[in-house]
Order: structure tokens, then C-alpha cells, then sequence
């Protein structure tokens, strides 16, 4: 048991600690929030006033199918379905219909926050094991400690449940009594579910070549992402770090307005971040901060690095002077709107594609590095720091070289 608890532990030292709520896809986000409940009245309306033959065929068809089918239906069902049929149509794989437990998880991430006692639980030895506790949580608050066993929530037992079970059983109200198994030891712990802000951001010193360099990992580009990168930003740099690392590995992307404030604070406002293509009119964005630095910056990517990673890494490499270290990333340059529906289902549709700051498009290309470093395997068997041959390089990187002025 120990054995397997620390293998969980060891792998989590080298990346943050992803939670139970992971992204399915990739994808740059810009939220509207717009309720389902009217659309289907303009519908009729504009199919009434005979602005769009194709409208008024959708209307009846639903109509008909409501009133004459010889099964009763669910109406928001029927709704639902005939909107992902729509978003199937156009073929792009990012814009996607969403069903409302997808909904739900999906925004828990990209928002970065979500109701519940702040653990990330996993099968350890078939049991479910605190891996994780997320600060100033509920269960950080009341005691809860990486190791423990959960054995029964509130009052049942969880003895051959699933972890997806397990989860939904400590989240289905807002008081929860778990016991748990500290080593031969029976515990009992009585949690208010709170909200919880889930880490994105991890960062650390390093020493090499004589010289400090600070390394901040992103898992993703949640709506709190910026403030947490800004706080460990500033917290390296009043331990007058001589150079940055920032890992973008595996990190799928997210919230675009974050990594614009998170860009920002290495370029002034005459720096380009990217450029916008909407119909065909591009359109520069420009840095939005006056704040301005100067130390070598090497920046960590791979194939598992997409949309707002890419977006950071090609303004980082072209506007700053960074250097991209690692292997080519995914080559997502589309931006997606999400449409919440009444249901609590959700579509994404993309709106527009964005451009590197000199115009370059990365869609299906990816981000080339300007030193390729295959990841070595003998680090997908240790998971140590040391056998981390592409981290290594961005280490000799900014420690050996100079950031040239642009």
C-alpha cells in the first residue's frame, strides 16, 4: 500500500497535480453565457415573419414530431438532440455538443473552481485513496491527510464502487460524514462541501550552472490561472531568481483572456501577443501591461501543449525572445464560444483562428521549438527531475545563455 501511495506521490513531483475534472479536448475559451429558453419562441418568430424558410421547416418538423409522434417525448431532449446534430454537421472537431455532466466538468476546469471538500481521490490497491489536498480546503482545513483510506460515506460503504461513484457520493449534498483508515486506525471526519480553488500553478527554484532559476508549471489556463501564476511569478522573483522555466507540457489550453494577462507581464503595450483572424481581418493584440522584464526565459513544450499553450509559446519565442525547448506541440489555432443551453447541455462552436505575433498560423502545424529534445525513457520510468532530459535543457538554457535585446 505504501509502495503504490508513493508511486502516486513520485509522479505528481515533476507535474501539478491534475484533478478529478480533466479536459476531453482541446480549446481556447471565451465564455457567453446565453439561456436556452427563448430560442426556440424567436424561432417561431422569425419563421412567422418569414425571414428564413429553413427556420420555419426546423419549427415544423419539430411540431409535427412533438405532437404526432406515437411516443410520448422529452422536449428538451429533442432539442438537445437536434442541436448536436447542427454542431456534428460542420465537421470541426472542435465544435462539439456537450451533454450536462460533460458541461459540468468541463467548466469546473476551465473556471477553476467547483463545489466540494478540495481532494483528488484515486484507486490505490482497488481502495480509494487521498492522493492529494488542495490548500485551504475543507478537508485541508479539518484535517484530512494524503494516505487516507475512505471506506464509507455516510454511513455506506464504498467497498467495490467505482471512483466515479465514490466522487458523486461525497458531492450529492452539502454536509458529508466520511470515514476513513489512517494506517490500522478508523477516523471519522464531518465536511462542509465549500468551493475549492483548483491549483493550476505550481512553481519552484532550481540551482544550476551556479545560478537560480525559477520554474513555474501551467496544467492549464483556468478563468483563476493569471492570478495564480502572478502570485508564484512574484514570489520567485523576490528570491532574485537569475532565469525562468515555464512548463506548458501536456497543458491542453483554456481561458485566452488569462494568457493574454499572463504574456503581458513579460512585454510592454508595443509588443504583440497574437493577431486575430475573423473573416478574414486580422487584427493585432497588443500587450496590455506596462510591466517589462528581462531574464532569460526558456519555455517547455510538447505535443500535449495546444491552444493557449501555443498562444503563450510563440508570443514568449517571437515578442520576448524566449527559447522553446522540447518537441513540436499540437497545432490548435481556432477559438471557441460555448452557448449554455437551458438544459444544462452546452455547445462550443469555433468564431474565429489566431495567429502568432509575425502572422504565422500554427493550425494543424503546431510550434516548432528552437532546440527539439526528445523526452528520454527513462524518465517515464523514474519520473525524476534529473532523468528529465527536455527540462534539463531549458535549465542549461537560460543559465548558459543571454536574452538578447529586442
Amino acid at each position: 500500500m505504501k509502495e503504490k501511495l508513493k508511486e502516486f506521490k513520485d509522479k505528481r513531483k515533476k507535474r501539478i497535480t491534475r484533478t478529478t475534472f480533466t479536459i476531453a479536448e482541446v480549446a481556447v475559451i471565451a465564455f457567453i453565457a446565453i439561456l436556452f429558453g427563448g430560442v426556440l419562441g424567436s424561432l417561431i418568430v422569425f419563421s412567422k415573419n418569414g425571414n428564413d424558410k429553413y427556420l420555419e421547416e426546423f419549427v415544423t418538423t419539430y411540431d409535427n414530431v412533438v405532437h404526432e409522434y406515437y411516443k410520448k417525448l422529452n422536449k428538451s431532449e429533442l432539442i438537445d438532440a437536434a442541436i448536436a446534430g447542427m454542431v456534428n454537421y460542420l465537421g470541426d472537431p472542435y465544435s462539439t455538443y456537450m451533454d450536462e455532466e460533460d458541461t459540468e466538468e468541463f467548466n469546473q476546469t476551465v473556471q477553476g473552481r467547483y463545489e466540494g471538500i478540495g481532494v483528488s481521490v484515486s484507486l490505490v490497491e482497488s481502495k480509494p485513496t487521498v492522493v492529494s489536498i488542495f490548500e485551504n480546503s475543507p478537508a485541508a482545513r479539518i484535517g484530512v491527510q494524503v494516505g487516507d483510506v475512505i471506506t464509507k460515506v455516510d454511513g455506506v460503504s464504498v467497498e467495490g464502487k467505482s471512483l466515479n461513484d465514490v466522487v458523486l457520493m461525497i458531492k450529492k449534498k452539502d454536509e458529508v460524514k466520511l470515514e476513513i483508515l489512517r494506517g490500522e486506525e478508523k477516523k471519522l471526519f464531518k465536511i462542509s462541501l465549500d468551493r475549492v480553488e483548483l491549483p493550476s500553478v505550481a512553481s519552484k527554484i532550481v540551482e544550476k550552472n551556479g545560478k537560480k532559476v525559477g520554474v513555474i508549471t501551467v496544467s492549464v489556463f483556468a478563468s483563476n490561472t493569471y492570478s495564480q501564476f502572478h502570485t508564484h511569478l512574484k514570489k520567485l522573483e523576490k528570491k532574485k531568481i537569475d532565469g525562468l522555466v515555464i512548463d506548458v507540457r501536456d497543458n491542453p489550453g483554456g481561458h485566452l483572456d488569462q494568457v493574454t494577462k499572463i504574456i503581458s507581464l513579460f512585454l510592454d503595450k508595443s509588443k504583440v501577443i497574437y493577431q486575430i483572424n475573423s473573416n478574414g481581418k486580422k487584427t493585432k493584440v497588443y500587450s496590455t501591461s506596462s510591466e517589462k522584464r528581462e531574464y532569460p526565459i526558456s519555455v517547455l513544450i510538447n505535443k500535449g501543449s495546444a491552444s493557449a499553450s501555443e498562444i503563450l509559446a510563440g508570443a514568449m519565442k517571437e515578442s520576448y525572445g524566449a527559447t522553446l525547448v522540447g518537441i513540436k506541440s499540437y497545432g490548435k489555432g481556432t477559438v471557441q464560444k460555448e452557448y449554455s443551453l437551458s438544459s444544462g447541455s452546452s455547445i462550443k462552436y469555433t468564431t474565429e483562428t489566431w495567429l502568432t505575433p509575425s502572422g504565422k498560423s500554427i493550425n494543424k502545424k503546431g510550434v516548432e521549438p528552437d532546440i527539439e529534445v526528445v523526452m528520454d525513457d527513462k524518465y517515464r520510468d523514474t519520473f525524476k527531475e534529473e532523468d528529465d532530459n527536455q527540462f534539463q535543457k531549458a535549465l542549461d538554457v537560460v543559465t548558459e545563455d543571454k536574452k538578447s535585446d529586442k
